[in-house]
């Protein structure tokens, strides 16, 4: 029934009969979305009511209370008296009053529950939570579960700690497996709070080792529980999980050999020696005892023998010299580097600054590849480098040779020192510095043994630098205390060149474990020491000590924030980028940019802009609108920062938006600006095509410009011969990416990206750049851990992801044939001649004119008459015979000029760049399946389903394949003198 009143309503609530209240305020929260204005006036009435505990139905008018302080606006009393409504607010009703207060709900619930968390988690008291809040979360936690909106319920289940929910809404799922690798991303990109991802990992390794069997075939999925132990930094239960695989059959070894290879692509070297020293420690010898009887015994030998070799093998995986064995047969298989870009480049530098800018791009260009001939075939050009010049172009071998471990000693001998003085300190300063960076990351046992003995044996001070540098990068993230403590003392004789790089390598060194020692010694250093150049490495070292802290940094970042010293303030800048490296944590980069806008000192500025590039590499399409606005700011630092932070956050994306920012930066008026623009343009399109982003023959031209442009400041061509080395890395065969394959963040990467951005202050450091490199390959393995000969299939177009087309090298000017011009005036006394003289000739033809005359007359007339035939020809319309057989024509050439196809074949190894790993699958009817997505790439194990002999693929040479004339070998030595006979 319509009413256009509810006055009559509202006098029901003085009745004294209890029926006649019930009635009308059941009829009173029907219509009061269209009469509040004149209930609430009775609000107080309605309270009352609610608070005589006589009354029965007390439930109702509190809710009729809630809905009038709703459409009052006041939505707190409005959630209080919801919660008093108890069962009669029914959150299932789909109106715009339940869907507001259950969101003001689940807001409130959340705000306590991380309250009560962090209270637990620091030992205070924690808050107390209403239950009948609580009970109305669960209420809506079971209507997602029932509608099986299973990804929102684990959603606020982490937002609001609830892992007993987040636990049932993942067992819930039906497709458990994909619901798996979806929370393992979820804590890896999304969750910002350590102590709660760690958490919510524990319980998916326990999840996943509780699964029935229906749902993962015969085991779990071992690979993700590894994942989860390398976050959780738990070595002990993944060294058992491989030593259980490797006592199964072949396909359980080789499952344990692929999680080897993503171990090594995702942890740390103290968490992989640890899990190599447990495995070893696994193996036991059989005991000799002669009541056993001698099959069981023998057995007992072979088993204990094969597990050995098992272990041996896992063993050197997990060490790493496997992966970069294989990786360096790959690069050196593969190199595309266009030498002619080079030599264009080497022939336009004119002064020393680009000379060594020419140095560090060949050694980009050519990383891992172990091919030098550039440096070769250029010797006399090279020795032009002198003092640090010498020492990068020395140091430079080591990018080159990256990976090259086995020979390195030997390929180096000629830099090192000797024990016979002599030598360059600046080429044997390079050549350990060269050392470090050819086992950087993976330098345990006899190079850092090696390392350690020539800085403690070295007196000059560049050498002493090379060799604090190169035992920094080959022991990092070792955490071992004697280098440790070599480095300190080497920092502590106050020599600025020695003490920088010592600063640097005791933060490489020491990375990420917060030691209190040492960050207590380097701070206490840095504020007593007078040397900027010391100052400045320790601030990166420092940085470096918090690496992966997150909110455990806080209060050392804040100490470091008030600081005097700008160097140190700096540092703050980038711990806090290293701390939070990834997260996207919006604490963190609200810090950032309040001091990239309110500090005053112009390096803080930019160091606080390029931080946010490392916080939000996982989430590249976000970083543009974040600096947009920084990037056309007034201060030249900062517009120099927004791009590195661009190039950092946005590596090897080909992002649009990033590129949309950095074009107009490459002409900015200031030169340190284009040169940061140059490079962080470079990082953005390393490997991309112009198919996959147009923009990369317009950035390649503007870098040949720029370097060939006489005109152009210094610090821009240098940022711009870098860009060229950057751009074509590693033989075009590497990316740019600051995370593993497997989605952890690589740390070396990270390290060599933060280093690298140093060369603003000091040249040298530019060669750490090569620690970011990946190479983008797949390269698979058969179980005996050998590249077998097989193809992939890329379902894309050949010329999507090729490589890009080698310059062409321009040839002498050729003198061009110019048509002499011709006036109107003389055509037309031509003309006029021509026609005179036929009249004279038709004169003498009839009255017999002088020969002369007639013979000129008549080369003149035959002349014409060709002119003209040739001008009617052209003037004539073309016949249909000469339409339909220049059609022919056309036709014919369309069929010859084959289509281009859909798909190739790519054979084992094969590059293919990150955008290709979608397109990338086995062949059908392949006798091979991997163990693991194609779409991950790297290095995957494959099972061998065919029974016939495999073709394995022999091992290259460093140095790069062979020509044909140099696999021949020397001439042969002529035949022995011999008498002939007939």
């Amino acid at each position: 029934m319509y009413i256009t009143s509810a006055s009559g309503v509202v006098a029901l609530l003085d009745e004294p009969e209890d029926e006649l209240k019930v009635y009308a305020l059941n009829r009173l929260n029907e219509i009061v979305p269209e009469f509040w204005p004149e209930i609430s006036d009775h609000v107080e009435k309605i309270e009352v009511l609610y608070e005589n505990e006589a009354f029965q139905h007390r439930e109702l008018s509190a809710l009729l209370a809630s809905k009038l302080y709703y459409y009052l606006g006041s939505y707190d009393d409005s959630l209080q008296y919801a919660l008093c409504a108890e069962k009669t607010f029914d959150v299932k009703e789909n109106s715009e009053f339940v869907v507001t207060l259950v969101c003001k709900c689940i807001d409130h619930y959340t705000k306590l529950r991380r309250e009560q968390h962090d209270a637990e988690a620091s030992g205070n008291l924690p808050p107390e939570i209403d239950s009948r809040l609580e009970r109305i979360v669960n209420r809506m936690f079971d209507n997602c579960l029932n509608a099986g909106n299973y990804k929102q319920a684990i959603g606020i289940a982490i937002e609001s700690r609830r892992l007993d929910i987040f636990e049932r809404a993942v067992r819930a799922t039906p497709d458990l497996s994909e619901m798996l690798s979806y929370c393992t991303s979820l804590c890896t990109h999304v969750i910002q709070h350590k102590g709660l991802r760690e958490e919510i990992l524990r319980l998916l390794v326990r999840l996943h080792s509780d699964l029935d069997s229906k749902f993962h075939g015969n085991q779990p999925d071992y690979i993700n529980i590894c994942q989860c132990l390398i976050y959780l930094d738990d070595p002990a239960s993944v060294s058992d999980i491989l030593s259980k695989l490797l006592m199964g059959g072949m396909d359980q070894v080789s499952l344990a050999y692929q999680i080897g290879f993503d171990l090594y692509d995702s942890a740390v070297q103290h968490f992989l020696s640890d899990v190599i020293d447990a495995l070893k420690a696994s193996v036991v010898a059989p005991t000799t005892d002669e009541s056993v009887d001698e099959d069981s015994s023998k057995k007992a030998t072979e088993d204990y023998s094969q597990m050995k070799k098992r272990v041996d093998t896992l063993s050197s995986i997990l060490d790493g010299e496997k992966s970069i064995e294989l990786y360096l047969q790959f690069l050196i298989r593969n190199n595309h580097t266009d030498m002619l870009i080079l030599k264009n480049t080497k022939d336009q530098v004119r002064n020393s600054i680009c000379h060594n800018a020419c140095v560090i791009s060949n050694g980009l260009m050519h990383s891992g590849t172990t091919i030098d001939q550039f440096l070769r075939d250029n010797l006399d050009w090279l020795s032009r480098a002198a003092n640090w010049a010498k020492f990068t172009a020395t140091s430079s071998l080591g990018v080159i040779h990256k990976g090259h471990e086995k020979d390195s000693l030997n390929l180096m001998a000629t830099y090192l020192p000797k024990s016979t003085s002599g030598g360059s300190p600046y080429q044997e300063g390079g050549g350990l510095y060269a050392i470090g960076l050819i086992h950087a990351n993976h330098g345990q046992g006899h190079i850092t043994d090696y390392l350690v003995a020539q800085l403690e044996s070295a007196t000059n001070e560049v050498v002493r630098h090379g060799g604090c540098l190169g035992l920094g990068l080959a022991s990092m993230g070792t955490a071992n205390q004697d280098v440790y403590e070599l480095l300190k003392n080497n920092l502590y004789q106050d020599d600025a060149v020695i003490g920088e790089a010592a600063g640097l390598a005791m933060g490489l060194v020491m990375i990420g474990s917060n030691n209190p020692k040492a960050v207590s010694e380097m701070v206490a250093y840095a504020q007593e020491t007078q040397h900027e150049k010391i100052i400045r490495g320790l601030a990166v070292g420092i940085a470096l000590l918090m690496y992966g802290r997150m909110e455990e940094a806080d209060v050392f970042i804040d100490q470091l924030m008030e600081n005097k010293d700008p160097i140190l303030r700096r540092c703050a800048m980038y711990t806090i980028a290293m701390a939070y490296i990834g997260s996207g944590s919006n604490k963190a980069n609200r810090k950032l940019l309040h001091v990239a806008v309110s500090d005053v000192n112009n390096d803080v500025r930019r160091a606080a802009v390029e931080s946010l590039g490392f916080i939000m590499f996982r989430s590249p399409n976000q970083c543009p609108s974040v600096v947009s606005l920084l990037s056309e700011s007034y201060n030249p630092h900062v517009r120099c920062g927004s791009a590195m932070a661009l190039g950092i956050a946005c590596a090897g994306t080909g992002n649009k938006d990033a590129l949309g920012l950095l074009e107009p930066l490459t002409s900015d008026p200031v030169n340190y600006v284009r040169q940061g623009a140059l490079i962080a343009s470079a990082m953005v399109l390393i490997q991309h095509t112009e198919v996959s982003c147009p923009k990369v023959k317009t950035f390649r031209e503007l870098y040949r410009k720029v370097i060939n442009d006489k005109h152009e400041d210094v610090m821009a061509k240098f940022g711009a011969i870098l860009a060229q080395g950057i751009i074509d890395a590693g033989g075009r065969n590497v990316t740019l990416s600051l995370q593993s394959r497997t989605g952890h963040v690589n740390m070396a990467a990270v390290v060599g990206m933060l280093v690298f951005n140093q060369f603003w202050f000091w040249f040298p450091l530019s060669h750490f750049l090569s620690l970011t490199f990946t190479p983008s390959a797949i390269i698979g393995l058969n179980a005996d851990l050998k590249m077998p000969k097989f193809e992939f299939r890329s379902n894309a177009k050949p010329s999507t992801f090729a490589y890009a087309p080698p310059i062409e090298e321009k040839k002498g000017r050729e003198a061009e044939k110019v048509e002499t011009a011709v006036l109107s005036t003389t055509a037309k006394a031509k003309a006029k001649e021509i026609r005179r003289e036929r009249r004279r000739a038709s004169s003498a033809a009839s009255g017999g004119a002088a020969p002369n005359v007639g013979t000129r007359s008549k080369s003149a007339e035959e002349k014409m008459e060709v002119d003209d035939a040739k001008t009617s020809k052209a003037a004539q319309p073309k016949s249909d015979a000469t339409v339909t057989e220049s059609m022919d024509v056309d036709v014919s050439e369309k069929e010859t000029k084959k289509e281009e196809p859909n798909f190739e074949l790519i054979a084992n190894p094969c590059r293919v760049i990150p955008p290709q790993l979608k397109v990338v699958k086995m062949p059908e009817n392949s006798r091979y399946t991997p163990l693991k997505a194609l779409s991950y790439g790297g290095i995957i194990v494959l099972k061998n389903n065919s029974n016939e002999t495999e073709h394995i693929l022999e091992p290259v040479k460093a140095g790069g394949p062979k020509t044909t004339m140099e696999d021949e070998g020397d001439e042969p030595e002529p035949p022995k003198p011999f008498e002939y006979f007939e």
